[in-house]
């Protein structure tokens, strides 16, 4: 297996758990208001409305080693 495919695998393990974590904190956040109150389901609320941009993040982050990503500004693929 070669590094950049490694990378790939990395990035959507990273994407899906974060992801998985973010509709779970939505989900969660409806029983939690039942039963511990209101602060807790908007803490849980705005945590998990924080977490997509960092997935889509922690996704999209470039591989230097690709020669697919033709969009790095550093490295051997550099144009």
């Amino acid at each position: 297996m070669t590094l950049g495919g490694d990378l790939i695998k990395r990035r959507k393990l990273w994407y899906g758990l974060l992801m998985g974590t973010c509709l779970v904190l939505f989900a969660g956040s409806v029983p939690v208001y039942y039963l511990f109150g209101t602060g807790w389901a908007v803490a849980m609320g705005a945590v998990a409305s924080v977490l997509p941009p960092i997935a889509m993040t922690l996704g999209n982050i470039a591989d230097p080693d690709d020669p697919r990503d033709h969009d790095n500004r550093y490295g051997p693929n550099a144009e």
